[in-house]
């Protein structure tokens, strides 16, 4: 709870901004499976809204071995708290990392995070998805559940870099129908894709 309540005064500080969130999930996603959250990846802004709003499922993210240093608390947690630390240019500890993920969501029904662009799109249009890792953590947590979510307008927080953040933003998540992974990988892969980036409005404007 500490790291969920953390992650709202990170939303909540914001507001100074004239930002504000909305969380749409029409859906009643089990607690007693393990989840793979599958979204677009917008800013670091996209963090927080998923660990609060997601609490229940106790959210672990895969992400860069960067973010696991200087950043006061979050790479504390990173660190810590379940997550894992990738290095990009090391594929053979990449895919360790995400299989462990795999496995760890798999025993105790928790959920990973992944944005499978594997990069932040700086324009808020969707990038084509990663297979690789994906496919690993439905290998590894083979009784899964896939959440896709479409992030949008959390782009507009860093148009101008880290500083000055963008003023007056409504960030929006949008749950889409969760995905049965079975054995066919290829086929909820694409699934996941086309629900995350349907819901993308700056890929339709």
């Amino acid at each position: 709870m500490s790291v969920a309540f953390l992650n709202l005064s990170l939303m909540r500080s914001t507001h100074v901004l004239g930002t504000t969130y909305a969380f749409n999930n029409p859906h009643n996603i089990p607690t007693n499976r393990p989840l793979i959250i599958v979204l677009n990846h917008q800013s670091m802004h996209d963090i927080p809204p998923i660990v609060w709003f997601m609490r229940k499922h106790h959210p672990k993210f895969v992400s860069k071995k960067e973010l696991g240093k200087g950043i006061p608390s979050v790479s504390y947690n990173l660190r810590h708290g379940g997550s894992v630390l990738i290095d990009r240019n090391d594929s053979r500890q990449a895919l360790s990392e995400i299989a462990k993920l795999g496995r760890y969501i798999e025993k105790y029904k928790r959920s990973a995070v992944i944005f499978p662009e594997g990069t932040r799109s700086r324009t808020g249009h969707p990038k084509p998805f990663k297979a690789t890792g994906l496919k690993l953590l439905m290998k590894n947590a083979p009784s899964a559940l896939i959440v896709p979510i479409s992030i949008n307008n959390s782009w507009k927080m860093l148009k101008y870099g880290k500083f000055p953040n963008g003023i007056g933003n409504r960030i929006t998540f949008d749950v889409h129908d969760p995905i049965e992974v079975n054995s066919d990988f290829d086929s909820a892969l694409a699934k996941a894709e086309q629900s995350v980036v349907s819901g993308i409005t700056s890929f339709k404007s």
